[in-house]
């Protein structure tokens, strides 16, 4: 049996195994895709519980749009073309929704807006979570938080939010509240909110209980300021499936259902090894692709092996996480670490370190070996020799399972 796995933005990488070998595949489920721009549009023009777009507009003076970074697949230029021409009479700017994230290169901003980037570059505020001089205070959350975003976020008196709704590991859904806390919050109030996915309760497609998502929720309550929400939902071919628009919260909910649709994927058994493949853009860098890692612990037996497959375009990204697990000898000894005392990213590291206890965690990546084996990742540089010794340790009867889309596809054991 040959398969092809995608690696990288447009490459692939094969692999060949013994048709004697129980292999299985899961990915995001089918959807029927009607017309993309019709579903856009529809969506626009009949937004959930708020005027219409146009109405919304017709009395701003400030209008700042939040759109996501490139490391989400978010269809934000698509979206422009059907708002632009409303946008562009008022007073706007954007702002990338960066969190704790870097700013976008040159190549990224054109992925984030296409053609539209000339036509609004000076009107583009990348959001620096370091730079507390843009910082305005806005209270505390009921977890403590201290409610600090970017001043640009309070100064318009129109807020659009654009993004896309998808499973996340701790916050339960990407999408709706998140635009505003991490997407443009300060680099202190990311910190605390995200400490909170240490808790047990903070997974994927879980919101209830979740006091990730609760804290996420108390920063959008403090906005005074209309929204307009637009939220999409691809599906694993990024075609855009649905268009949810309208009130924040209630947009984002009815995204969820659709969401849902696409990338909760029913599984009957779990497999001895489980190969996740993290597609192009969150196969930037290891923090990012790390969500593939956590989709397919659910899907893996005790004692099995996990391979990552992912580019990490730019490397690992996240210093703090990396330079913790680095430093430590064993999973559990980062965990520790972890307990006395947390630092962003730190999450991250007790994400793949509770693994690490019960599983071995292998990686095809571009990394390079001596900087990826330092995390409890064992380096390979192709996937046919990583199957191989994996099938070599767990033997011929193993069951081998393809995550084909590990960043976005949460398996649900039934």
């Amino acid at each position: 049996m040959k398969i092809d796995v995608p690696y990288g933005r447009k490459g692939s990488m094969p692999v060949r195994i013994s048709d004697d070998i129980k292999v299985d595949f899961l990915e995001a489920n089918d959807v029927k895709i009607g017309d993309e721009e019709q579903t856009i549009k529809n969506g626009i023009h009949t937004p959930i519980n708020s005027k219409t777009f146009k109405e919304f507009l017709s009395d701003a003076k400030k209008v700042l749009v939040i759109v996501n970074d490139a490391t989400r697949p978010t269809p934000t230029q698509k979206i422009l073309e059907f708002i632009y021409d409303d946008l562009k009479q008022t007073n706007f700017n954007f702002i990338i929704a960066t969190g704790a994230h870097r700013g976008p290169s040159d190549e990224e901003y054109l992925q984030i807006f296409g053609y539209y980037y000339e036509k609004i570059k000076n009107r583009i505020i990348v959001h620096d979570a370091r730079a507390k001089e843009d910082m305005v205070f806005l209270g505390t959350s009921t977890n403590g938080t201290p409610m600090c975003v970017n001043k640009a976020g309070v100064e318009a008196d129109k807020i659009i939010i654009i993004s896309s709704v998808e499973p996340h590991y701790f916050a339960g859904y990407t999408g709706g509240r998140k635009s505003y806390l991490p997407g443009i919050a300060g680099y202190d109030t990311i910190e605390q909110n995200h400490k909170l996915a240490l808790s047990p309760a903070a997974k994927a497609l879980s919101l209830e209980g979740n006091p990730v998502h609760e804290d996420m929720m108390d920063a959008i309550k403090t906005v005074k300021q209309e929204i307009f929400s637009i939220m999409t939902v691809l599906d694993k071919y990024h075609k855009v499936y649905g268009a949810c628009c309208g009130h924040i919260n209630d947009s984002f909910h009815a995204a969820i259902d659709l969401a849902n649709e696409v990338f909760a994927a029913p599984l009957k058994e779990k497999a001895d090894i489980v190969v996740s493949v993290v597609k192009f853009p969150q196969d930037i860098d290891l923090y990012q692709a790390q969500k593939g890692i956590d989709n397919a612990k659910l899907a893996l037996k005790d004692d099995g092996i996990m391979i990552l497959v992912a580019k990490c375009r730019c490397g690992i990204g996240g210093k703090a996480f990396a330079d913790l697990l680095g430093s430590s000898s064993t999973p559990k000894k980062a965990l520790e670490t972890i307990e006395k005392g947390y630092v962003l990213g730190y999450h991250k590291a007790a994400k793949m370190a509770e693994i690490g206890l019960w599983a071995q965690m292998w990686g095809v990546t571009d990394v390079e070996p001596q900087v990826i084996s330092k995390l409890f990742i064992k380096p390979f540089s192709d996937l046919q020799t990583a199957i191989d010794k994996a099938l070599e340790e767990k033997g011929q009867d193993a069951r081998v399972l393809f995550l084909m889309d590990g960043g976005l596809t949460v398996p649900l054991i039934k």
